[in-house]
């Protein structure tokens, strides 16, 4: 039986800041593809991409954070990739510019998070975890979508 105490969280770049999700929210994590774009979409959606016949609306978090593009050397556009989650019941592929590693964190490790990480909503949020030099940001799926914007991304508006 596992430890309650712990969590294992998949850790991941977007911009040079560290995120993570929780692992058990975490479908699966697939390389970097070519996105078919949708008119009309809201600006951080890149589009869409067929995984196994099932077509997946792809976010990009960046740009829902309205982070500053960096660029990319060749070598950290091979590092990018998309990590798929279920939020309500809808499957969605969420853009990251690197996967770092999956960590293990002790739950009491967990601090609420401060009111305002660079530009990134504490609604967004949480909690946080210093990580040797980092802050791992730890962010809330089911907070990241308004219902509105889930019905937009599943085209039922």
């Amino acid at each position: 039986m596992a430890d309650v105490q712990y969590m294992s969280l998949v850790s991941f770049k977007i911009s040079s800041e560290l995120y993570a999700i929780n692992i058990m929210e975490v479908n699966e994590i697939i390389r970097h593809t070519d996105i078919t774009p949708i008119p009309n979409a809201p600006d951080f959606v890149e589009g869409v991409i067929t995984l196994r016949g099932d077509i997946i609306p792809i976010v990009d978090l960046g740009k829902r954070f309205n982070f500053e593009r960096v660029t990319l050397s060749e070598d950290e556009e091979l590092l990018k990739g998309i990590i798929i989650i279920t939020v309500e019941a809808m499957t969605i592929g969420v853009i990251i510019d690197q996967v770092n590693r999956v960590v293990q964190i002790n739950k009491n490790q967990i601090q609420p998070p401060p009111q305002m990480i660079s530009g990134v909503g504490a609604e967004y949020i949480q909690g946080v975890v210093k990580m040797e030099e980092n802050l791992l940001v730890i962010l809330d799926i089911k907070k990241l979508f308004s219902r509105k914007e889930l019905l937009e991304l599943s085209g039922k508006i």
